[in-house]
């Protein structure tokens, strides 16, 4: 047996909220209009698993969620703590129907419904907003060699705090803001550290203006459009240069390598055969989007991303991606949200 809704959001995080909101505002009631469900066992989406020496302060931004102002909180606080607290607060003002700990396993076609199977329960949806986020699915690249390192591995994901590597040398493989920020923290206790990354580091020096956001946007819009997958965010917008990453630049801490070779049990060795002795190597190699339960539909085309138009899936209208490609950012999530009800309000009108 299943329970048959309207539309079925599946995720709690910025996307998923925002959806719900809309969706609340466009008439849609609780259980029979729509319903959440969210994989955490309590609100704030990723934010709630961050590290907790990320304060506030060092967030690049948290935006309001529709109807509801975030606030001045402590920038002096743990990100995680914050932001999970005002999610939870926004999910009680607007009484929205989340349902958690939820683990979606599969969307699949029945008939005129989407089928949303959960280890709790199934659910028969006119149309699905998909806001899963990539948290879930941690990007961990492999290297020759990678098996028979006898010190630490470990992916951003797992970061918990810079006191782990005190006294140690931290190669810090990835170019992205978390890779930067966690390399700089390091830095502060670790014997020694070595940054490298695929490719060179560009930094965006000055202010990061409407315009060039509007750009950055437009670049991953086009990707997605023609079914690729999304290209990371720091590919296309570059290192924001904040005075904390100028002056690690100036103390040389940003001393960028190139990808090495391959790694060895002490460390890891470049093509021309200069080596690094290491006790830990920090993967801050970006994630995937978490999108295996969509595997049944058969979304995936040659180029190995979906085809979309907006947030809307061109081989399943019914089915849209909020938070994914163009609209993986706090904002951009808030206006997918948005544009995503608006048109299944249409779509289920029309039906």
């Amino acid at each position: 047996m299943h329970t048959e809704t309207d539309v079925v959001v599946i995720g709690a995080g910025q996307a998923g909220l925002s959806a719900a909101y809309h969706l609340r505002r466009a008439g849609f009631r609780n259980e029979t209009g729509f319903v959440v469900l969210d994989h955490g066992k309590r609100p704030g989406g990723a934010w709630q698993y961050r590290w907790p020496s990320l304060r506030l302060g060092k967030v690049h931004g948290i935006y309001d969620l529709p109807g509801l102002a975030f606030g001045q909180p402590d920038l002096e606080k743990p990100a995680s703590a914050v932001v999970s607290e005002y999610f939870g607060r926004f999910e009680r003002t607007f009484d929205l129907p989340v349902h958690r700990p939820v683990e979606v396993q599969s969307v699949s076609r029945e008939g005129d419904r989407l089928l949303v199977a959960s280890t709790l329960d199934e659910w028969a949806a006119r149309a699905v907003i998909n806001a899963t986020g990539t948290w879930d699915r941690p990007f961990w690249p492999h290297y020759p060699g990678q098996e028979t390192f006898r010190g630490r591995q470990l992916h951003t994901a797992e970061f918990q705090s810079a006191e782990e590597f005190r006294g140690k040398h931290v190669i810090v493989v990835g170019g992205g803001a978390s890779g930067t920020q966690l390399l700089v923290e390091i830095a502060e206790v670790a014997s020694g550290t070595t940054w490298v990354t695929r490719r060179p580091p560009e930094f965006f020096e000055g202010d990061f203006t409407p315009d060039h956001g509007r750009e950055s946007v437009a670049k991953v819009d086009r990707r997605v459009r023609a079914g690729l997958p999304p290209e990371s965010v720091v590919s296309v917008t570059g290192l924001v240069l904040t005075p904390e990453l100028r002056r690690a630049r100036e103390r040389g801490i940003l001393d960028r390598k190139p990808m090495f070779e391959r790694i060895v049990p002490d460390g890891v060795v470049w093509a021309d055969g200069t080596e690094q002795r290491a006790d830990v190597i920090l993967w801050a190699t970006g994630f995937r989007a978490a999108l295996d339960h969509l595997a049944p539909l058969r979304l995936r085309t040659r180029g190995g991303g979906i085809r979309m138009d907006g947030t809307r899936v061109v081989d399943e209208p019914r089915l849209h991606l909020a938070g994914y490609g163009p609209s993986a950012s706090t904002v951009g999530a808030n206006r997918a949200g948005r544009s995503a009800v608006h048109e299944i309000r249409q779509l289920l009108d029309r039906q």
